[in-house]
């Protein structure tokens, strides 16, 4: 932008700019304004002199890096005036949007700063005008000129999908490639600035179903031929990733709900190709007998099939017409039956697509046959009279028994039952004839008048042999529920996938066929759908039990309960609702059961009861706490049977209370130890001194002078102390141990025991100790102390001797 003024003296202006390709800081670019000539050739050969006018500012764009995160301000650019002599006398005045706020500029210098931290994509750039005054004079130097600031963009926000997840459908069977949806994501950095906002799609979830093109977002399929049957719904993630998918840049994700819709690929199919139907002889004509279904894989119009009838002789008999509601064929009664002259029909049904789709015409037709055999029931009807009526004349006055005429009826049955007759005595002719039971000959019982009564009207009546008169059939009531026709666990395999059906049940019900007969299936109502399973009502008193989701666990769990509802078609109308137990088993490919064994199965198949694995483990706890018990007597101390307070045993003294230092010692005396003779005169016994060791011992001397010990007998003492133990009638009952510390005498070398050694101390001279150092001061003390006090008392003995 170029914007021309009056000013003679050049002006320099100077911005800062953010280096885009190398990444480097704000640069200042200085730009000489110069008053130039140019100079024109003209065609005459001369040349024209043209002036250029002065320019006072040359502006290019200001740019600022956005979500500047630093302590200091950024650093924008530099306004500069060639009037500016670095003398302070120009002062840089900044106006426009955010001036003096976001932007502030330094008076002297012409620095411009941002102070705050600026967002793109809240606002692109700021328009500002700059202008320089003397600061002496206050007048401007330079006209008020108008530049802009851009916020530079920098990868601060990823691609989004405003209008995410997306809902999809494309037709099952469809060609590889197959475009399905396409997906835009928006990214709010500058398109027109680096990779910021360029978008890269890639999947994250719907391989190897379905793909997308990374530049458009197209969504197509992959594989060709995916069939809706084996699976309907698929949820595909697309990821959309700004700096052109490259590692750092930013990532969105959405989820297109992808569904297949239904073709006509699948041809309608009898679930069996041989069927039976009962028909009673008794049927009405036009009514419906029963139906027929053949089952269509596929959805709506698609699912649509028209029975008929493509055998002469089913189509004679019986017409089949088509319920649309429920894809059934309904088959009727076209003439009555008669069991004894046919009791069997064979009727061909054929099921045919009404929608086919020439493209699927490889498939096969799209039609089934089956054939229904229809057997007829027999009936037990009624006998049938020769005759709708019989006229029979006879002379009045005839004689009583006189035969009039007779009666013929028979069985129309198979079996052709013997019949009787009677007459119904509610006619006014049951006094004037009668009929023979077997013979059916009507006689005159009384004497006829033709004046009185010209004409009798008799109504005879016939049955069949065996029936016990008039019979009253007992209408049923509807008053039984019906019940699920199962008393087995359905298995579920682990490896089932969703939409498979696991099971077909039935239902019974005790009441008669017209109550009982027509069943309708659903899930009890009321409480929350039920993640693992789903019924069907197959609309043909069978309902189908099919999985809602996949990979089922053993380990997991094991067991699942499903409640079913089952009502009858009665009058009123009965449910009940049964409970089923469904078994996670491990099985083969193809569904075939591998094993499905609980481990008290697994016991009981190698021969194991309960009562045999209780046993079992009541004998390992009895003798895992022998054990225990018997660890724990090993450890345990075990204590005498009498504990002796007095019990000697060298200088090991048994006590109960709290030491008392060298008290303790005065329980004994240590001469026990040292000569058994002054223990004997010490101690003859621990209870009780007897008198006779006092008196064999000599009057008593103290404990002045103990006997020598060359006087002893050992084995003397001893036997005394036998003879004793022997004699005592306090002692306990039972033979006890005593054991005599006595080290024995005549020993050449005397006792080493410092328990009978007297006091001696060595005349060695420790003098020597004070030589060997500092180290030994304290050992030379020691013996020194004790030397000194052996010869006081050596001093002290002589003196006492003289």
């Amino acid at each position: 932008m170029r914007i021309p003024t009056t000013f003679f003296c050049p002006i320099l202006v100077c911005f800062g700019f953010f280096q885009r390709c190398y990444g480097a800081g704000h640069h200042v670019l200085a730009a000489k304004v110069p008053i130039a000539k140019n100079q024109t050739k003209l065609a005459n050969g001369e040349t024209e002199v043209h002036h250029r006018p002065k320019r006072g500012w040359i502006w290019n764009q200001f740019f600022v890096l956005e979500e500047h995160i630093g302590p200091d301000a950024q650093y924008v650019g530099k306004l500069h005036s060639n009037s500016d002599k670095g003398d302070g006398s120009v002062r840089y005045i900044l106006s426009g949007e955010g001036a003096g706020s976001i932007f502030i500029i330094n008076e002297v210098t012409g620095d411009i700063h941002a102070t705050e931290s600026l967002d793109r994509e809240r606002k692109a750039h700021y328009v500002l005008h700059a202008q320089a005054f003397d600061r002496n004079t206050e007048k401007p130097l330079e006209p008020m000129s108008e530049f802009i600031i851009k916020v530079q963009d920098i990868n601060d926000n990823a691609p989004t999908f405003p209008d995410g997840p997306f809902v999809a459908a494309v037709p099952e069977m469809s060609a590889l490639g197959t475009s399905v949806y396409q997906v835009t994501a928006t990214d709010a950095d500058d398109p027109t600035y680096g990779n910021s906002a360029r978008v890269v799609y890639s999947i994250l979830q719907g391989q190897p179903y379905f793909s997308v093109d990374p530049k458009t977002g197209v969504i197509r399929t992959a594989l060709a031929n995916m069939d809706r049957e084996a699976r309907e719904h698929y949820a595909v993630v697309i990821q959309a990733k700004d700096m052109a998918g490259q590692v750092g840049g930013l990532s969105g994700s959405t989820t297109i709900n992808i569904t297949l819709t239904d073709v006509n690929d699948n041809p309608p199919k009898f679930q069996q190709k041989n069927y039976q139907l009962y028909v009673p002889e008794s049927a009405q004509v036009g009514k419906p007998v029963g139906k027929i279904k053949a089952n269509d894989e596929d959805l709506g119009i698609n699912a649509e099939i028209k029975y008929s009838l493509i055998n002469p002789e089913g189509a004679a008999m019986f017409s089949i017409a088509t319920d649309w509601d429920t894809r059934e064929g309904i088959i009727s009664l076209k003439k009555p039956l008669n069991y004894e002259r046919k009791k069997t029909y064979t009727l061909q049904i054929e099921g045919v697509n009404t929608h086919v789709e020439p493209r699927f015409s490889y498939l096969g037709p799209f039609k089934d046959t089956a054939t229904l055999k229809i057997t007829v029931g027999d009936v037990d009807e009624a006998p049938v009279f020769s005759m709708d009526y019989y006229i029979m004349d006879v002379y009045e006055n005839a004689q009583i028994g006189t035969e009039v005429g007779a009666v013929t009826a028979r069985d129309p049955d198979s079996k052709n039952s013997p019949v009787r007759y009677f007459i119904d005595r509610g006619e006014h002719g049951e006094k004037y004839f009668n009929v023979d039971m077997d013979s059916g000959v009507i006689k005159i019982t009384q004497s006829l008048d033709r004046e009185d009564i010209p004409w009798h009207n008799i109504t005879v009546m016939a049955s069949e042999v065996g029936r016990l008169g008039h019979h009253d059939p007992v209408l049923d009531v509807n008053d039984n529920p019906p019940e699920i026709n199962t008393d087995e666990e359905v298995i579920v395999c682990e490896s089932l996938r969703p939409g498979q059906v696991i099971q077909t049940i039935t239902a019974v019900d005790k009441d008669d066929f017209a109550n009982g007969q027509r069943f309708s299936f659903s899930l009890p109502s009321g409480i929350p759908v039920n993640p693992n399973f789903t019924l069907k009502d197959n609309k043909d008193n069978t309902a189908s039990i099919s999985t809602r989701r996949r990979r089922f666990s053993q380990l997991v769990q094991e067991l699942y309960e499903l409640p079913v509802v089952v009502w009858d078609g009665g009058e009123p109308e009965l449910s009940s609702t049964s409970t089923l137990t469904l078994r996670v088993c491990p099985c083969q490919r193809g569904g075939r059961l591998q094993t499905c064994q609980d481990k008290m199965g697994l016991l009981s198949s190698a021969g194991l009861s309960t009562g045999a694995l209780i046993a079992i483990l009541l004998c390992i706890v009895i003798l895992l706490a022998i054990v225990v018990l018997f660890i724990t007597l090993r450890r345990s101390k075990k204590e005498p049977l009498v504990i002796s307070e007095e019990d000697i045993r060298e200088n090991v003294v048994t006590y109960d209370d709290e030491g008392g230092g060298e008290e303790d010692t005065e329980a004994f005396d240590i001469i026990a130890l040292r000569n058994p003779a002054a223990a004997e005169e010490l101690k003859f016994r621990r209870d009780v001194r007897p008198e006779r060791a006092r008196q064999r011992n000599g009057p008593k001397r103290g404990y002045d002078s103990p006997p020598e010990p060359d006087q002893v007998d050992v084995q003397e003492f001893i036997k005394q102390r036998l003879v004793e133990a022997d004699m005592d009638t306090s002692g306990p009952p039972y033979d006890s141990l005593q054991t005599y510390a006595f080290e024995g005498q005549g020993s050449p070398t005397g006792s080493i025991s410092s328990l009978d050694s007297p006091g001696t101390h060595s005349e060695q001279d420790y003098n020597y100790l004070d030589d060997w150092g500092p180290e030994f001061e304290k050992l030379a003390e020691l013996y020194g102390e004790d030397m000194n006090a052996a010869e006081t008392d050596m001093a002290v003995a002589m003196t006492a001797a003289t």
